[in-house]
């Protein structure tokens, strides 16, 4: 079982840490897409282009902290600080990420709010990886004492 959230923890964090390492980029440029107003069609889903770097750092920092409390608390990072504050930690971005990939297609759903390119993008990608990811969270937050964080 310790193996397994190993795993399962070293896999979300990397998925965490790659992703807001690509919200930091989004701070300065719309990379991959070529355009702000094809960024903003398939990322945000509105016509306002990319959102300011304020909210793309934010983000960033929330998946990176996210990130950290994941691997740390599943072993495959240095642990630092209270335990209990890093596994409450863990299940604050599981409940996030969880809230965000479930209530996505129903929030982000709506016709005439957001472009048919970004609700179908969210219905096939961006909703199921947060559900994957808050599920894996989840599983490093709720699994019970663990031995590596003694």
């Amino acid at each position: 079982m310790a193996g397994a959230v190993r795993v399962v923890g070293g896999a979300v964090s990397a998925a965490l840490a790659v992703t807001g390492a690509l919200h930091a980029v989004w701070a300065v440029t719309p990379w991959p897409l070529r355009t702000p107003e094809e960024f903003a069609d398939a990322v945000v889903g509105t016509g306002r282009g990319v959102p300011p770097a304020g909210a793309c750092l934010a983000v960033a920092g929330a998946l990176g902290a996210a990130s950290y409390l994941v691997g740390a608390e599943a072993g495959v990072l240095p642990a630092v600080g209270s335990p209990g504050l890093r596994r409450s930690g863990v299940r604050v971005a599981a409940g996030v990420l969880l809230a965000r990939g479930v209530a996505g297609p129903v929030v982000f759903g709506r016709v005439g709010e957001r472009t048919e390119r970004f609700r179908r993008l969210n219905v096939r990608y961006y909703s199921p990886l947060c559900v994957a990811l808050g599920v894996g969270a989840a599983a490093v937050g709720w699994r019970g004492p663990s031995a590596t964080n003694c």
